[in-house]
């Protein structure tokens, strides 16, 4: 693998994306590791012991959507070619009784995970496109939760954007939901994962073919011990890893998902566009992936097609 190759990969820190950049820099690639917080990063990537030769450290707060703007324009001034991004970073926040706000006054959840990241893909776009090296991918991570038909997406609440009447409203206070109705955090996550679907299938649609960009999905397995979950009752840190491990057989370790992540963004066999890429619910190392169907949601085209206009009103754009 040719060095030059650049990846920028959201949520660095820890977890999927940490080990994700770990796994794509064992492969040769740069990657440009995009955090909120850089000295953590940079303690925890000497602490994975990646080459510093083989990284850079650049501040974003998917939740700012002038952070999402600085990022680019900082990574432009950088002259690198860039050849994937990968749109990781989350949060997870299931006890909150009342919802946060980002600076431009959306839900602190779906601001982050979605609109953050719906910005960031919009903006690199051209990046991406115009990269002389290889065919450029775009991967949007996941989540089984995502989906009513699987058993991760059955747990109540379930994932529904509804019409997308808060969108259409603003989404500022006092509107906290997609779908309008009264804050619920665990579903205002399970809604903007189902929003990360919806975006990758309507960017494939969208600019696949003009642009020659390999847009993808994946649910890398149960990261059970991620940091994702540091806003959770203590006594539920401790437990879900030993359920997923024990009983769902679902646990798979954050190296190998930032393996399976790594893989999606390099290897030749993942350049399928529009995929959603799965290891199944029985999480082995040596599991073969395969495509797996999304959600009824986030199939549904016109919805997609109504949320990227909904959301490109929202960031600023078009």
């Amino acid at each position: 693998m040719n060095q030059q190759y650049t990846a920028i990969i959201t949520g660095t820190s820890s977890g999927v994306g940490l080990n994700a950049a770990k796994s794509l820099c064992q492969k040769g690639w740069h990657v440009v590791m995009a955090c909120r917080d850089p000295i953590k990063t940079e303690q925890a990537a000497e602490r994975m012991e990646i080459p510093s030769q083989n990284y850079t450290i650049m501040e974003i707060d998917l939740a700012s959507l002038e952070s999402v703007r600085n990022f680019v324009n900082n990574f432009r001034a950088s002259q690198r070619s860039i050849e994937a991004l990968v749109c990781n970073a989350a949060i997870y926040m299931p006890l909150l009784k009342e919802p946060l706000r980002s600076p431009e006054g959306y839900e602190l959840t779906m601001a982050t995970n979605h609109l953050g990241h719906f910005l960031l893909c919009n903006l690199m776009l051209e990046d991406l496109k115009n990269n002389s090296q290889k065919e450029p991918r775009l991967v949007i991570l996941g989540t089984v939760t995502h989906n009513p038909d699987e058993l991760g997406g059955k747990i109540p609440p379930r994932p529904d954007l509804g019409e997308l009447q808060g969108f259409k409203a603003g989404f500022t206070d006092p509107i906290s939901m997609i779908d309008g109705k009264t804050f619920e955090p665990v579903k205002a996550y399970k809604d903007s994962k189902v929003c990360n679907v919806l975006t990758m299938r309507e960017l494939d649609r969208r600019y696949h073919q003009s642009h020659g960009i390999v847009f993808s999905s994946l649910y890398p397995g149960c990261v059970a011990s991620t940091a994702l979950f540091r806003n959770h009752y203590p006594l539920f840190q401790k437990i879900f890893p030993v359920f997923q491990k024990y009983i769902t057989g679902g646990y798979v370790t954050e190296e190998l998902s930032g393996q399976r992540v790594a893989v999606v963004v390099a290897d030749p066999e993942y350049n399928q566009s529009g995929a959603y890429w799965s290891w199944g619910n029985r999480q082995k190392k040596d599991r073969q992936s395969f495509v797996q169907k999304v959600s009824p949601q986030a199939r549904d085209q016109e919805k997609g097609s109504l949320l990227w206009d909904l959301s490109a009103k929202l960031v600023g754009i078009g």
